[in-house]
C-alpha cells in the first residue's frame, strides 16, 4: 500500500513539474518593465551562434596554452618564436603550444587505450607506454616546424644567386641600393622576396637600413645572406663601391652553390647504400637463389 502511494505521489509530482515548465508565461508587469529596459538584441541565425569548439574547446585549450606559456623559460620561448619566424610565421607561439598539448593528449589517450587493452594500465610498462606516446605527440609539431624551416631556408638559398645578380645589374645601371632591392622583391618569387618586402617596408617607415638588413639575415638564418648583409654594411661604412662588392658576393654565391651541388653528389652513393642493402639486395637474393632452393627442396623431399 505504501509503495502504491509513493508511486502515485511520484507520478503526480512529475506531471505537476512538467505542467509548470511547459505552461506559457503570463503577462507580468515587472518582467515587462525589465524587458523594456534591456537593450534589444538583433536576431541571430544558426550561422551566428558560435559552435561548441568556439565556446568551450577553444578557450579551454587557449587557457592551457597560456599557462604553459607562463611556465616555460623565456629563453626557450625566444628560440621557439625565432624558429616560427624562420618558418614563415605559420602560427603563433600560443597556437603552436596548443597543438603540442593536443597532440600529446591524443597520443597519450591512445597509449592509455593500448595499456588498458594489455591490462597494464598502472604498471611501469603501461605508464612508460603512455609517457612515450604523450612525448611523441608533443614532439611531432617540433619535427614539422624544423622541416618547414629547412624547406624555407633551401628556397632562400636557391634564389640568392639570381637575386644578387639582379641587384648587381640594377646598381651598376644607376639605381640605388633601396631601389635595386625593391626591384628584386618585385621580380623574384619565393620566401626571400617575402622577407625582403617586409624589410623594405621597415626601411620606408624610417628604420635604419643596416639594422633592417641585419634583422633580415637573423630572421632567415641563412649564412650566405648574413655574409652579404655584412659586406653591404661594411661597404657603406668604408665608402667603397657597392657595385663591386655586389659582384664579388654574387660570384662567391655561385661558387658556394656549385660546391653544395658537388657535396650532395658525393653524398649520394653513401645514402644509396641503406636502401640498396635493405630493399634491393634481399629481393635480388630471392629472385636469384629462390629457384635453386626450390630445386634442392624437391630433390631432398623425393629422397
Amino acid at each position: 500500500m505504501a509503495i502504491a502511494a509513493l508511486a502515485a505521489f511520484t507520478v503526480f509530482a512529475t506531471v505537476f513539474i512538467f505542467t509548470l515548465a511547459l505552461r506559457p508565461s503570463g503577462s507580468d508587469p515587472v518582467r515587462a518593465r525589465v524587458a523594456s529596459l534591456t537593450p534589444s538584441r538583433p536576431f541571430r541565425t544558426a550561422e551566428d551562434i558560435p559552435s561548441v569548439q568556439e565556446r568551450i574547446i577553444g578557450p579551454l585549450l587557449d587557457g592551457m596554452a597560456n599557462k604553459l606559456f607562463a611556465i616555460l623559460p623565456a629563453g626557450l620561448l625566444g628560440k621557439l618564436r625565432l624558429k616560427l619566424i624562420r618558418a614563415g610565421d605559420p602560427i603563433t607561439v600560443q597556437g603552436f603550444l596548443t597543438i603540442c598539448l593536443v597532440g600529446g593528449g591524443v597520443l597519450a589517450g591512445l597509449g592509455f587505450a593500448m595499456a588498458f587493452s594489455m591490462n597494464e594500465t598502472l604498471s611501469p610498462k603501461g605508464l612508460g607506454m603512455i609517457g612515450m606516446f604523450a612525448g611523441s605527440g608533443a614532439f611531432l609539431p617540433f619535427m614539422w616546424l624544423s622541416s618547414r624551416v629547412r624547406q624555407r631556408q633551401t628556397g632562400i638559398i636557391k634564389s640568392l644567386p639570381d637575386s644578387f645578380d639582379l641587384i648587381t645589374t640594377c646598381v651598376e645601371a644607376g639605381l640605388g641600393l633601396d631601389a635595386a632591392l625593391t626591384r628584386v622583391a618585385e621580380k623574384v618569387k619565393g620566401p626571400f622576396s617575402e622577407d625582403l618586402s617586409a624589410t623594405l617596408r621597415e626601411i620606408s617607415m624610417g628604420r635604419n637600413r643596416g639594422e633592417a638588413l641585419h634583422d633580415l639575415a637573423e630572421r632567415t638564418g641563412v649564412s650566405d645572406l648574413s655574409m652579404f648583409v655584412n659586406a653591404i654594411i661594411q661597404a657603406e661604412q668604408m665608402g667603397t663601391s657597392i657595385g663591386q662588392v655586389l659582384r664579388v658576393q654574387s660570384e662567391q654565391m655561385r661558387t658556394r652553390r656549385r660546391q653544395r651541388a658537388e657535396e650532395q653528389a658525393n653524398q649520394a652513393p653513401v645514402k644509396m647504400v641503406f636502401p640498396l642493402v635493405l630493399c634491393i639486395l634481399p629481393t635480388l637474393f630471392i629472385v636469384v637463389m629462390g629457384p635453386a632452393f626450390i630445386e634442392l627442396y624437391t630433390v631432398f623431399t623425393n629422397k
